[in-house]
């Protein structure tokens, strides 16, 4: 099992590492997913986010997600083929969780210095700011 801290990491990095390793046969485990962040500006990002939720038809779909741990999840979701058995039973092997929860509280969570968004100089949002702005309510 792989607990991986997402907290200050790329989220597109991070989901494509953890599709990546869920389709080879690993189980993953995200702590801190609301800590994650999408790089790019700010504004433009929440515009995009709100057109992407705008879309469609409230009974038909698509549904977006308001929670940040299920925002990572769901960008996760769009790098494994999901309705496939293959990549249906890659997508089961992944978790996400906000904060730390008590099982994975001793355990050491990995992270990573290349997908971490303070080696570079790009603006920033994180998930939990996102999160925050469609209505998310906070545990």
């Amino acid at each position: 099992m792989i607990v991986i801290d997402a907290t200050d990491l790329i989220l597109g990095r991070l989901s494509a590492y953890a599709a990546k390793q869920a389709l080879l046969g690993e189980t993953i485990r995200i702590i801190n997913a609301e800590k994650a962040v999408i790089t790019g500006r700010p504004v433009y990002t929440l515009t995009a986010q709100k057109r992407k939720r705008d879309m469609g038809a409230p009974l038909i779909g698509p549904y977006y997600p308001r929670m940040p741990e299920r925002i990572v999840k769901r960008t996760i979701r769009g790098m494994i083929s999901y309705k496939k058995p293959r990549g249906k039973e890659a997508f089961a092997r992944i978790r996400c969780y906000a904060g730390v929860p008590d099982e994975f509280k001793n355990e050491k969570a990995i992270t990573f210095e290349k997908m971490n968004v303070e080696k570079s100089n790009a603006k920033y949002i994180t998930v939990e700011h996102i999160s925050k702005h469609f209505g998310a309510k906070s545990k």
